[in-house]
Formats: structure tokens, sequence, C-alpha cells
């Protein structure tokens, strides 16, 4: 099962906060409709019906949740999601193997 940092937790529950979504909103990652194998990050109010809802607390205790369709959790059932700025300030996020 994906797992979070408490850094990507709090990157979400800020973007939650920030986008004044519903408290049930987070982060959902689903198949890209691009070519090719990709994956698509976009706020949301809620989960689908059929996605796995992954959920860790941020540094101040609020929790950050993220909703996986199939196919992203096939792809990141073994994986952490992070999330750090880049030079200019611009939130990014990351995976990498869970340690």
């Amino acid at each position: 099962m994906l797992t979070m940092t408490e850094n990507a937790a709090t990157a979400i529950s800020t973007l939650v906060d920030g986008a004044q979504a519903p408290t049930d909103a987070g982060l959902r990652i689903s198949d890209s409709a691009e070519a090719g194998p990709a994956l698509e990050l976009a706020l949301t109010a809620g989960p689908e019906p059929a996605d796995e809802v992954v959920e860790a607390a941020d540094v101040q205790g609020r929790s950050a949740r993220v909703f996986l369709d199939g196919t992203a959790s096939a792809a990141l059932a073994s994986k952490t999601l992070d999330a750090a700025a880049d030079d200019e300030g611009r939130l990014q996020f990351g995976i990498r193997e869970q340690a």
C-alpha cells in the first residue's frame, strides 16, 4: 500500500485548506488519459467508489487523504509519496521506494 511522508501529508492538507475544499477532500492519483504510462494528480472533493483511500497525519495532526484508482494503486503499492518545494518555491510531489 502507498504510504506518504509527513511532508506530503502537510502539502496535501495545505492544498485542501487553500482550495477551501470539503473536509473529505484529498489528492486523487489516477491513470492518465495521455498516451503511454502516466499518472495524473488532481485535488478532488472525495474518492471515486472504487478508489483506495490512504490517510496520514501532517505535522499539525490534520488528516491528509490520497485517493488511488486501480491503476495507480497497483503501480504505487510499494512506494512512498513525498513532497518538497523546488528552487523556485513550487510544490513538487515525488515517489520513492518504501524504506
